[in-house]
């Protein structure tokens, strides 16, 4: 089975479950389905469709962190899969400020290399390459990233998370 996005009785996306729990939600009457997955699971008395997205019965208050967590999944969701100093395929993580100089280990100083970029750096500025970074690097915002982070997002999903994280999971 794959997996469901669980809304706040509010549509404001909560996280992802399976479809497995999402059903049990929705039989134990604690969610409502909102959107289908198109599949029927049949027993001998009844038949019962498989929920894709999910809106919780009564309000839930869920304390979030401030900033989504970095990890390297996340940066690579982030810049796309691409380096950002010569838009080929990204293998690793590269520090812009490296750790050796004194650069933080931050979402605004880590970005995603190709493994050739990455070992010509070293541990270099990138200004003293000559380099320039195709885009800044910045950290995630939204509800969205900290429900999905590097996830796969399935595209029925979209109606209910921002746009900015919608573009970065699907790619």
């Amino acid at each position: 089975m794959a997996e469901a996005l669980v809304l706040n009785a509010t549509y404001e996306p909560l996280c992802v479950v399976s479809q497995r729990r999402a059903l049990v939600l929705v039989l134990t009457d604690k969610a409502v389905m909102v959107e289908s997955a198109g599949q029927v699971l049949r027993s001998s008395t009844t038949s019962v469709d498989v929920p894709i997205v999910v809106r919780l019965a009564r309000f839930v208050r869920v304390p979030y962190r401030s900033q989504v967590p970095l990890t390297r999944k996340g940066v690579l969701a982030r810049d796309h899969h691409r380096c950002v100093y010569c838009n080929a395929p990204a293998t690793s993580l590269d520090h812009v400020i490296p750790r050796s100089r004194g650069g933080a280990h931050v979402w605004e100083n880590v970005v995603a290399a190709c493994g050739r970029c990455n070992h010509v750096k070293a541990d270099r500025a990138v200004a003293d390459l000559g380099w320039r970074l195709r885009t800044a690097p910045r950290a995630p915002s939204g509800a969205a990233w900290r429900i999905l982070g590097s996830r796969r997002m399935d595209p029925r999903w979209s109606a209910y998370l921002s746009t900015d994280v919608t573009e970065a999971a699907s790619a």
